[in-house]
């Protein structure tokens, strides 16, 4: 992403934000993960409630363990407003310092909220690829945008999700009895790839574990009880090449 596409365009109004995705939506690819992911990243930030501060961070995963690799953790202020189909344009500056500060940047990213599945195609999972260009997938708990039937209750079940007949993403669920996510690929990622991707990062809870985890840590994060910055895992749980 060059300089001038970054210039300026979190300090926008609602409208200019608009505009700004319907510029960056042409740069979007949908196209087939790597062959080869060794590690999975989940992003995610926490507030409390009112305040301007935010905490963001990335954790990024051992694809065969799914257990921590590294993450990196930043504490910032926001003025971006909480608005539905917007909600890149809040978070993403956080998530983008702390991708800056993130040493081993992973092979796949996942993001707590929409790809392609969005009006404008441009969900934060979307917007956060075209700017770091690393494949990234949507994994959101509700749906923003389009149409579909409910899957049945087993785990693993899953129906598309369709707006005039395009399919846009996947509703599947990842526990039998439990409401489904919404899945759909950001950037560089197509349909099948954030589909399976999603089924081997997902395991004993609703959410799969790149984002569950990342919740889980900025969580921690705000509450004190983890530190800013870069964190390598020492040592790893089990060996990243092995």
């Amino acid at each position: 992403m060059s300089a001038g596409i970054m210039e300026n365009q979190w300090n926008l109004t609602p409208e200019e934000a608009i505009a700004w995705q319907e510029k960056l939506k042409s740069r979007i690819v949908l196209s087939p993960l790597p062959q080869e992911i060794k590690l999975v990243a989940g992003l995610d930030i926490s507030f409390n409630k009112y305040e301007k501060t935010v905490y963001a961070g990335i954790i990024a995963l051992d694809l065969k363990t799914l257990k921590p690799y590294a993450h990196a953790l930043v504490v910032t202020e926001i003025d971006f407003p909480y608005i539905p189909g917007l909600l890149s344009f809040r978070e993403i500056p956080a998530l983008m310092e702390a991708w800056e500060i993130m040493q081993v940047k992973p092979d796949v990213v996942m993001a707590d909220g929409h790809g392609i599945a969005h009006p404008r195609r441009m969900g934060i999972a979307t917007h956060f690829g075209i700017l770091t260009d690393r494949p990234t997938i949507g994994v959101a708990k509700k749906k923003l945008f389009g149409h579909y039937e409910e899957p049945s209750s087993n785990a693993g079940d899953y129906t598309v999700l369709q707006n005039k007949g395009e399919i846009i993403g996947y509703v599947y669920r990842t526990k039998r009895n439990v409401k489904p996510v919404f899945i759909s690929p950001g950037h560089k990622c197509d349909l099948q790839g954030a589909l399976l991707l999603v089924e081997k990062c997902s395991g004993k809870y609703r959410i799969p574990e790149p984002t569950r985890q990342a919740h889980s840590l900025v969580n921690q994060f705000r509450r004190g009880e983890v530190e800013p910055g870069y964190n390598l895992y020492q040592p790893p749980s089990t060996p990243l090449f092995s």
